[in-house]
């Protein structure tokens, strides 16, 4: 793993910008993405940009259950709002929440990243040490599942939602395989609440009990952290 480490949010934007900006200079193809309010600056770092993102594909790590694309809270809309309507992408792929099968819409979305190849695939990490939606105790050969969210996750999104009973307990997100089978992998996090999840990441062991632990067996991986997130290193 190679740790990054910055001063604050815009800072490491500007490092994951660099990152990104090599990666297309490269010739990727495909970009898996993420949502949450971490890659928030790092968005407007590359719609602000003169990248050209008219020849990427997009695969997006996970959605909520039950929202669609139109949902202010969904994640379709998210990365509409923050990257999609301002830098156009020749095609951008978010897990159905509002499928009417959700086994067959996971199978599908299993087909798109079998397809398109992950180059670089960014992510974000929980308080619990989740990438995607895999929640501890998920398998590390999962591929796209519906996952119940635990307490703790709910508790955290909380915050996005008018109403806390309007919250999602279900979502459905790629598979630790899936993550795992990207070329390249960009984490970033920030806060001294992430500083556990960190930890355990880079220095505790391989368990299913820390999904992101599995990074650690990544050939490829950059960690991008504030100085708070870095604390217990």
């Amino acid at each position: 793993m190679k740790i990054i480490k910055v001063k604050n949010p815009t800072e490491g934007a500007q490092k994951a910008f660099d990152i990104y900006q090599a990666a297309l200079s490269g010739g990727v193809k495909v970009l898996g993405l993420a949502t949450g309010s971490t890659p928030i600056a790092l968005y407007k770092e590359l719609t602000d940009s003169a990248l050209d993102f008219s020849n990427i594909t997009s695969i997006n790590l996970d959605e909520y259950l039950g929202l669609d694309g139109n949902n202010e809270q969904s994640y379709r809309y998210f990365m509409n709002q923050h990257l999609f309507n301002k830098k156009p992408f020749k095609k951008s792929y978010v897990p159905d929440g509002r499928s009417e099968d959700h086994e067959v819409a996971a199978k599908q979305y299993d087909k798109i990243i079998s397809e398109h190849p992950i180059d670089l695939q960014l992510l974000g990490i929980g308080l619990n040490g989740h990438i995607g939606f895999n929640e501890p105790g998920t398998a590390f050969d999962s591929t796209t599942h519906v996952v119940d969210l635990t307490q703790s996750t709910i508790d955290a999104n909380a915050r996005f939602f008018d109403n806390s009973t309007d919250v999602p307990t279900q979502a459905i997100s790629m598979g630790i395989a899936s993550v795992m089978s990207a070329k390249e992998i960009l984490l970033m996090a920030y806060g001294a609440d992430k500083a556990d999840a960190i930890a355990a990441t880079v220095n505790g062991p391989v368990t299913e009990e820390v999904p992101a632990s599995i990074l650690q067996n990544h050939k490829n991986v950059t960690i991008i952290i504030d100085e708070a997130a870095a604390t217990k290193l």
